[in-house]
């Protein structure tokens, strides 16, 4: 009976070791696909955030062309735009 207990212990543990490795395979694997996941994201955050800059830039370039041509059709009009603002600011940051 001693024998049979032992051998039984035995196969248990065998059982058992085999199942740990199985389960930590398997957590190896699942870490890799999180990692590639992971990754996946972070590529198509950045492509994102490329896109969204690049779109910013023409936005930005299309309004200083506005500008541009506001200030040659119209100089008197820019002139005075310029100095009411001016007075305003100083107006605003003088005041203690």
């Amino acid at each position: 009976m001693a024998a049979s207990t032992a051998k039984a212990r035995e196969e248990e543990m065998a059982a058992s070791k085999e199942a740990v490795l199985s389960a930590y395979d398997k957590l190896l694997e699942a870490k890799e696909h999180f990692k590639l996941a992971a990754e996946a994201a972070g590529v198509d955050i950045k492509d994102e955030a490329t896109e969204q800059l690049l779109k910013g830039r023409a936005k930005t370039e299309e309004l200083g062309e506005q500008a541009a041509v506001f200030i040659r059709e119209k100089p008197l009009a820019t002139l005075g735009v310029a100095f009411i603002a001016g007075y305003i600011l100083s107006q605003v940051f003088s005041r203690k």
